[in-house]
């Protein structure tokens, strides 16, 4: 009972249980109809019970029994007046189960606790002993979570994550209460989003040759063909999967900068007067590429026809802030654009005073071009060089520097620092690590993780809109090697998203690790490769492959 994750605001133990039994019922009050289905659905797989249609209870402000099962031994959902759009309310007692939320999504992440309630083979898909009893202990539990975007960015441009790993990992987020999928589509080294209007963004742009194992300094290569995909409909499959949990799906179209698979697949979007664009392949390599897109009108209109197909693909009532298109904008290397007399034109002919000023210029068109059709511009925090245009928000990702800039001039802001939260750095300074990547940042780290600038002022901070833990997978072949990456600090990251914690140095790591010493048994029901506590196991090594590892403390700790 006081091992939920991420940790609720308040729990008040009673001294019975709720059995769950063959004739248990789950009633669905209107408006909670799919969090019944879905409820209803994982409840069956994981313990074999039916739990039939109920009718609604009578009376009762506090639990009562859906249906016709013995007296107190029903699932009842509803929408509670009182409650914050995600805030649930949680009564377990004589009278059965109660979940109320604000709103349909306050009533999931209700449903999501009462399933930690029940243990973990309660996240199992087929039940391991249909004679065990199933039960719920007396309690009341208020809850609601502290960020309204609780985030996670997801890169499928560097290695692609099938269909299937994405649904799979919108189930994980939303066991964790996180409501925001950042979809990182387009890279240098692959387009993994179908256009039907220019059919070579997939058909070449979506595979590479081969592939860097480890850091780009590594001499190893995996001399593979990688590529794939998502069909429009696998798109349309995604956003509707994350809609039922109520999870937004935020798109990201990187541009002007990591664009070589998208000129690759059409020359005439790069410097041509520069590079010979026309012999670019899809890159095999990380790194900050230089080949970067033309700051031309041509190029504008290209992506206007990208972007129209996407806004319908990702519509913006969809779930949590999918009214965002994120247009990525960092690590623009702009030496192309010095030498390239088509963009120094562009330059002169608009009144620009630079190659930082152009790429405003190019951020700007995509934010008016967004907001005429009813969407939000969101970028990384270097879409402030050169000004940034009044509606857009900011990923911030080189530390907190450029969300308390934007803060401060009027922007939202989501707080995603490398430092803190890129979940694609190491976890241990150990020789065991796979492919060390960057500074040690442990689960104890993760979890002192605070999203708020302490320098803002009260005002600035409202415009912190939440946070979001980013997995780069330059070193991620599979999917195996995503889960030991992200988990068990994406549990941390959650609690520091959800709950009303303390300041950092004043969290209860001892009373966190303890908790989670019932998580990784939900973990491993949910098969979930994390990395252990006690260090990776044989298989999650890497032996051999080099990475990236910085020494010393992190700045911004």
């Amino acid at each position: 009972m006081t091992e939920l994750i991420p940790a609720p605001r308040t729990v008040v133990a009673g001294s019975g249980e709720v059995r769950l039994t063959e004739h248990s019922r789950l009633y669905a009050a209107p408006a909670t109809e799919g969090v019944g289905r879905w409820l209803r659905t994982v409840l069956w797989q994981a313990t074999g019970l039916p739990l039939r249609e109920g009718r609604e209870p009578e009376g009762a402000d506090g639990g009562g029994a859906a249906g016709d099962g013995a007296d107190g031994d029903g699932i009842t959902l509803r929408i509670g007046p009182g409650l914050g759009p995600e805030e649930y309310r949680l009564v377990s007692d004589r009278g059965g189960v109660l979940v109320e939320g604000g709103s349909a999504a306050g009533v999931l992440h209700g449903a999501q606790t009462l399933r930690q309630l029940l243990g973990p083979d309660a996240f199992r898909r087929a039940p391991l002993d249909r004679d065990r009893a199933w039960t719920v202990p007396h309690v009341t539990v208020e809850d609601g979570p502290r960020f309204r975007w609780r985030g996670l960015m997801l890169d499928v441009a560097r290695h692609f994550m099938p269909k299937e790993g994405v649904l799979r990992y919108l189930d994980l987020m939303a066991a964790h209460k996180l409501n925001v999928l950042h979809l990182h589509l387009t890279d240098d080294q692959g387009w993994r989003i179908e256009i039907k209007r220019y059919p070579k963004l997939t058909g070449t742009g979506s595979w590479r040759a081969r592939t860097k194992i480890g850091h780009r300094a590594s001499p190893l290569w995996d001399d593979r063909p990688h590529g794939g995909h998502y069909t429009q409909d696998d798109i349309r499959e995604i956003v509707a999967y994350a809609a039922e949990r109520h999870i937004g799906v935020v798109p990201e179209i990187d541009v002007p900068g990591h664009s070589q698979a998208a000129i690759a697949a059409y020359p005439e979007l790069g410097n041509t007067d520069v590079v010979d664009t026309a012999a670019l392949t899809v890159w095999d390599t990380w790194g900050i590429n230089p080949n970067v897109l033309a700051p031309t009108d041509r190029t504008l209109r290209f992506y206007e026809g990208v972007l129209e197909e996407v806004l319908e693909l990702f519509p913006a009532d969809a779930g949590p802030f999918s009214s965002f298109v994120h247009i990525g904008g960092d690590e623009c290397v702009k030496d192309q654009w010095r030498a390239s007399e088509t963009a120094q034109k562009q330059i002169q002919n608009l009144g620009l005073a630079d190659e930082d000023a152009l790429q405003a210029w190019f951020v700007a068109h995509f934010d008016s071009w967004l907001t005429a059709r009813g969407r939000r511009l969101i970028g990384w925090d270097e879409i402030l060089q050169g000004g940034l245009a009044p509606g857009a928000a900011v990923s911030s990702w080189r530390g907190y520097a450029g969300g308390v800039t934007a803060a401060r001039a009027g922007h939202d802001v989501v707080m995603c620092p490398e430092q803190q939260v890129y979940l694609d750095h190491r976890q241990d300074a150990g020789p065991d690590e796979p492919v060390p990547i960057g500074y040690v940042r442990t689960l104890e780290d993760v979890y002192r993780f605070e999203p708020v600038p302490a320098e803002l002022t009260p005002g600035e901070a409202e415009r912190i809109l939440g946070t979001q833990a980013n997995v780069w997978t330059e070193v991620m072949e599979d999917q195996r090697r995503v889960d030991y990456q992200t988990f068990p600090r994406l549990a941390a990251f959650a609690e520091v998203a959800w709950s009303a914690l303390p300041a950092p140095a004043e969290r209860d790591v001892a009373g966190f690790e303890r908790r989670m010493t019932a998580h990784y048994r939900r973990l491993d029901a949910l098969g979930v490769d994390y990395r252990p506590p006690t260090g990776p196991r044989p298989w999650q090594r890497r032996p051999g492959v080099p990475g990236r590892p910085i020494d010393g403390p992190p700045p911004n700790r």
